[in-house]
């Protein structure tokens, strides 16, 4: 038990600090790029869910009962914080662009919309990646479940609540 509370708050950890050095990095670009740092927003969020979604399939294939609702709850307040997190950044983005572009030229427009431009594929991509986790997350749970309960009622049961916990 000790040794799960341990590899969770490793694994918490981790996933912070990347965080963190992402927000500084996000902060100091948004003086010099503010359009494409909209997109980059939104990729980064994107892939922010995509990295909390496997989390939480981890959390629900790896550990059992009561750990298993401890750590559901854990994620989807982590999902939930990182959801406010992109849309205060996103908030942001856009006053300090309506400020921006009170000012500008139609040249940093012009490159604005060419970086634009040049991160739509990696926004695409995260968003490919999300959607494919979204797909597959049922699937893996069912099958997850499957394995650790068989095809009994009290699996039905189960994927009842768990379906119940998800929505």
């Amino acid at each position: 038990m000790r040794l799960l509370l341990r590899l969770v708050s490793l694994l918490l950890v981790q996933l912070s600090l990347p965080l963190l050095l992402l927000l500084v990095l996000h902060l100091l670009l948004l003086c010099l790029f503010p359009l494409p740092l909209l997109l980059l927003t939104l990729l980064l969020g994107a892939l922010l869910l995509s990295m909390l979604l496997d989390l939480f399939l981890l959390t629900l294939l790896l550990l059992r009962a009561l750990l298993l609702l401890q750590l559901l709850f854990l994620t989807l307040f982590l999902l939930l914080l990182s959801v406010l997190l992109l849309g205060m950044l996103l908030l942001l983005d856009l006053f300090l662009l309506t400020l921006l572009l009170l000012r500008t030229l139609l040249l940093l427009h012009l490159l604005f919309l060419t970086l634009l431009l040049l991160l739509l594929p990696l926004l695409l991509l995260a968003l490919l990646l999300l959607l494919l986790n979204l797909f597959f997350l049922p699937l893996l749970l069912r099958v997850g479940l499957r394995m650790r309960f068989g095809s009994s009622r009290l699996f039905r049961l189960r994927l009842l609540v768990v379906r119940v916990l998800l929505l």
